[in-house]
């Protein structure tokens, strides 16, 4: 946006600055929240301090950089706001998990190194951001996020640099951070949206997610309906797979029945069925437009009922019928298998366009990704600081969501 469309939001940014800050207590602190906001909407090309304090000319460059580096505010209470106006505001349909890559040059910035991330569809220089988002059919918002950290990062690992502690010390990183796999931290993301007494319809992610078994199954504990895409490696039995009991010997408890046959994976399960078990199904419709109607977007679907048998799922049901769930499988015409695979514990009554539009749901984030960086400058903070890109992070959450409050109210002339 130009200086003008800034200015004409003013009285609103005010109010909203003053309602989600407010836990921002110190003279001046909400002020230069204020101040980092629009700069972070104005337009430029680069949203690092530097740029963004001459863009202004109001706040001093040392000013704002001593806000997002070294002035000790919490992000927890903003970040519960930003959520709570959202879900209000939304109506939010889903909770969304992704993570995204930062690209970044050099070797000093908070958990910076060489790890795969799809931003760039290949192992490169990035830091990777873990996110939980509100999702509806047309917006969504980032409302918590985590910074992944690489075992090179981690002293406690035995993959840890040998400038690991030196790197950390620099970046300001606490004793108590190291090293843990991306779906606890979307777990652990989970359970905080959870303690601010929020709770979503159903949670969907990619498959660096659902094939952890362990993540589906603490969902489930949880009473998290979820569709989650998974590897077509991720093993299954069919619906009507029986339990054996063990021989009893009679000198202990006496045994549980359990599954003895291997599980097979969803791929083998479905490749019986065959490309004829898929059926077309039109969840919604797409940007694009045909003889001045948006074309649906349609592929054909195979549905059937399973009980996921990953070890974590086994050893929390030992003695009882594994849980059934959705196994959805796009298979569109003319391929020899399945393109796509999901997991899904919503109940067996769901519709199947119903499963398909939340099983797809998820290509919302990558919209917003794209904004985020791009027009917000999520990749673009230089500081060299764990705090400081939580507090970065947290700023763009609530310019992003400042945004989408306005495009969502009716009263309000949308913002470009």
């Amino acid at each position: 946006m130009d200086t003008a469309q800034v200015q004409r939001l003013g009285d609103d940014l005010a109010e909203y600055v003053g309602d989600v800050f407010a836990s921002l207590r110190y003279a001046g602190w909400q002020d230069r929240a204020g101040h980092y906001l629009r700069g972070l909407m104005l337009d430029g090309r680069r949203k690092s301090i530097q740029p963004m304090a001459a863009r202004l000319h109001g706040p001093h460059e040392q000013a704002l950089n001593h806000f997002v580096t070294n002035s000790p505010w919490d992000v927890t209470p903003v970040r519960r706001r930003i959520a709570e106006r959202m879900s209000e505001a939304m109506d939010s349909v889903a909770w969304a998990i992704d993570d995204t890559g930062l690209l970044k040059y050099g070797k000093a910035s908070p958990c910076v190194a060489r790890q795969y991330t799809g931003t760039a569809g290949k192992i490169t220089n990035c830091q990777v951001a873990v996110s939980v988002s509100l999702v509806t059919e047309t917006a969504s918002c980032p409302v918590d996020w985590r910074l992944f950290v690489p075992e090179s990062w981690d002293p406690a690992s035995p993959k840890a640099a040998t400038d690991a502690v030196e790197r950390r010390r620099r970046a300001q990183i606490p004793d108590t951070i190291g090293y843990t796999p991306k779906w606890r931290l979307a777990l652990a993301m989970v359970d905080e949206l959870l303690g601010w007494g929020l709770r979503p319809r159903v949670l969907v992610a990619d498959a660096g997610y659902g094939d952890a078994g362990q993540f589906r199954q603490a969902l489930a504990e949880r009473g998290i309906d979820y569709a989650v895409q998974v590897a077509h490696t991720v093993t299954a039995y069919p619906l009507d797979v029986q339990r054996t009991t063990v021989p009893y010997r009679g000198d202990g408890p006496y045994p549980k029945q359990i599954y003895r046959q291997p599980a097979p994976t969803i791929r083998d399960l479905l490749a019986t069925a065959g490309p004829k078990a898929a059926r077309p199904v039109t969840w919604r419709d797409s940007s694009r437009h045909r003889n001045g109607r948006p074309v649906p977007m349609s592929s054909k679907f195979v549905f059937q009922r399973v009980r996921p048998a990953g070890p974590a799922i086994r050893s929390a049901n030992l003695g009882h019928d594994l849980p059934e769930a959705w196994l959805i499988a796009e298979w569109p015409a003319g391929e020899p298998e399945p393109v796509k695979y999901w997991l899904s514990n919503l109940p067996a009554t769901t519709a199947k366009r119903t499963l398909i539009r939340l099983a797809k749901l998820r290509w919302r984030i990558e919209h917003d990704y794209r904004e985020v960086k791009t027009g917000l400058g999520l990749d673009h903070y230089e500081g060299r600081t764990w705090q400081g890109w939580h507090h970065h992070t947290t700023l763009v959450s609530a310019a992003h969501a400042f945004l989408t409050l306005q495009r969502l109210d009716p009263k309000t002339r949308a913002p470009e």
